[in-house]
């Protein structure tokens, strides 16, 4: 079974086709992919989603990042995060579950869902628990919110062109809570991303390989062409790759303890929110629905205009 490893461009599927969470492993290169798949609604982290990730990601570190295919194990060396929606990656938390928990004054099922996310987040910024991973994170598409902050929990940011990402969430008068000002500052430090939090832009994938966040600027189309290419790139020195790396997490380490209390933050923040803040988040949950109001609203944090009462996202 070993001619496996030798059979170059080969992605074995290791996930139930069904899956909110689809996986596949490349055996000649070491790579496993895992994709958001997302079954209705709007492409963002369910709690359904978040639970299939989570049982993925403690089986995985369970069997010290090796994956089982045909009954031979392999070592995983990349692991890329993508998603399968077309021109999203994820449009971030589910700001529906929100709301209703906020009317309902129900913290502690907030609280949970925040450290649910929290749980996969750190995972992956933890490797796994496996110091000879390395996280990529492929973006195709619109990461917004929590959807950036997933893809801030890779090691390497690929990105195509098209791609925009950012923290919306200043519009509706919140922050994102869970791993974005973390992430961030260990990137581009804490003025910048700071700054970037409360500006709630939307940014291009150009404008953020030049900041920094993004790591390999994509021709739209050509992603994980470029991503093979970067692991290619870099498999003779990839030990001392992994080790800068290991450092820079020394340098700019990222805490659970960090994380949780920014979650309690986040979590007394969204308790606090008003009517006129929830009916701001009700537009962006309308606009996560919609693509051509996802596009409008972006268009509109990238201008830096946000929103107001008086101009719904619904077009007249």
């Amino acid at each position: 079974m070993s001619n496996l490893r030798d059979t170059v461009g080969l992605c074995v599927p290791l996930s139930d086709a069904n899956s909110q969470y689809q996986t596949e492993f490349e055996p000649a290169t070491g790579t496993l992919w895992g994709y958001l798949n997302p079954r209705e609604g709007a492409p963002c982290f369910s709690l359904g989603m978040l639970r299939e990730i989570a049982a993925h990601e403690e089986a995985f570190a369970a069997r010290n990042g090796r994956v089982q295919v045909n009954g031979e194990s392999f070592e995983v060396t990349s692991y890329v995060g993508a998603s399968r929606t077309p021109g999203v990656f994820s449009m971030g938390g589910d700001l529906g579950l929100f709301m209703l928990l906020i009317k309902a004054r129900d913290r502690d099922a907030l609280a949970a869902y925040a450290r649910l996310c929290v749980d996969v987040l750190y995972r992956r910024v933890q490797n796994y628990g496996c110091p000879t991973i390395t996280t990529i994170s492929l973006v195709q598409g619109d990461a917004l919110g929590g959807g950036f902050e997933s893809v801030l929990s890779s090691d390497v940011i690929v990105a195509e062109e098209s791609a925009q990402m950012g923290l919306p969430e200043i519009l509706f008068n919140l922050f994102p809570g869970m791993g974005a000002c973390s992430l961030l500052a260990r990137r581009i430090g804490v003025r910048a991303a700071q700054d970037l939090v409360l500006s709630g832009k939307i940014l291009s994938a150009a404008e953020l390989h030049r900041m920094g966040v993004v790591d390999v600027l994509a021709t739209d189309g050509q992603g994980e062409t470029a991503v093979r290419n970067w692991i290619a790139r870099n498999a003779r020195r990839r030990n001392g790759l992994q080790a800068v790396l290991r450092a820079r997490h020394l340098i700019h380490p990222v805490t659970r303890e960090e994380l949780d209390g920014i979650v309690g933050l986040w979590v007394d923040a969204a308790m606090r929110l008003g009517e006129r803040d929830l009916r701001m988040m009700q537009r962006v949950v309308y606009a996560q629905l919609h693509p051509t109001l996802r596009e409008d609203a972006a268009r509109q944090a990238a201008a830096g205009r946000g929103l107001t009462d008086a101009e719904p996202l619904v077009a007249a």
